[in-house]
């Protein structure tokens, strides 16, 4: 990602970072119309065991995971048909989600969320306390159940549990090694990313809104859609 100065600001300024608002690159995220299509999908594309996480009981959601390295995972989530219905709209727009499994989204940590949304843009999420099992996390949550930019601005996550979920999966030897990020208005997104440095994620120009990822593994890279 080139540097890009925050709309607003004089670029010939310097201005103090905050770190409780640095993102981190937390996890990548499948979303699919029910979790065991969803969990047999990535497993077959990725050829390792996912590990069964649980249900979100304030999201009507449950999910499962396998770790991409000791800061980085991946996370296959949808509706929990046993679950209850929030009274506002679920993350990564699973109330409306329809067809295959597919990758819409990515999670980005933050030290301190409430500082974190002061400079996030408009939509970003209102921030609710959210548990499961013995895992404690804020989280911004979009009113409209997408995050700015189209889903391409990260969703914000403020982990209070240790240790982080990657460091609790077994490591099955596959790495992310790219994260594509493509809008009509890159500039602008890179803008919102300004002090968000990570040599896996890149954005790009393009006619669509859209997010990939690439995933290396034993038996070669493989492509996420």
């Amino acid at each position: 990602m080139r540097p890009v100065a925050r709309a607003g600001v004089c670029a010939d300024v310097q201005y103090p970072a905050d770190p409780g608002a640095r993102m981190e690159l937390d996890h990548i995220v499948i979303a699919a119309e029910r979790l065991e299509d969803g969990r047999a999908w990535a497993e077959h594309r990725l050829g390792a065991e996912l590990v069964a996480g649980g249900e979100h009981a304030a999201l009507g959601t449950h999910n499962c995971l396998l770790s991409l390295g000791p800061e980085t995972y991946l996370e296959v989530i949808a509706i929990d048909p046993r679950g209850t219905q929030p009274a506002f709209a679920r993350c990564f727009g699973l109330d409306a989600f329809t067809g295959p499994p597919r990758l819409v989204a990515w999670m980005a940590r933050v030290e301190n969320l409430t500082q974190a949304l002061l400079i996030a843009p408009p939509g970003a999420g209102r921030i609710r306390a959210l548990t499961r099992g013995d895992l404690h996390w804020l989280m911004a949550v979009p009113e409209s159940g997408c995050s700015p930019y189209d889903g391409t601005y990260p969703g914000l996550i403020e982990w209070q549990s240790a240790p982080l979920p990657p460091q609790r999966l077994p490591d099955r030897g596959v790495r992310l090694e790219r994260l594509t990020l493509s809008h009509p208005d890159a500039d602008a997104l890179e803008t919102a990313l300004d002090g968000f440095e990570d040599p896996r994620v890149d954005v790009r120009q393009a006619t669509q809104p859209g997010i990939s990822a690439s995933l290396r593994r034993a038996a070669g890279n493989i492509a996420l859609l």
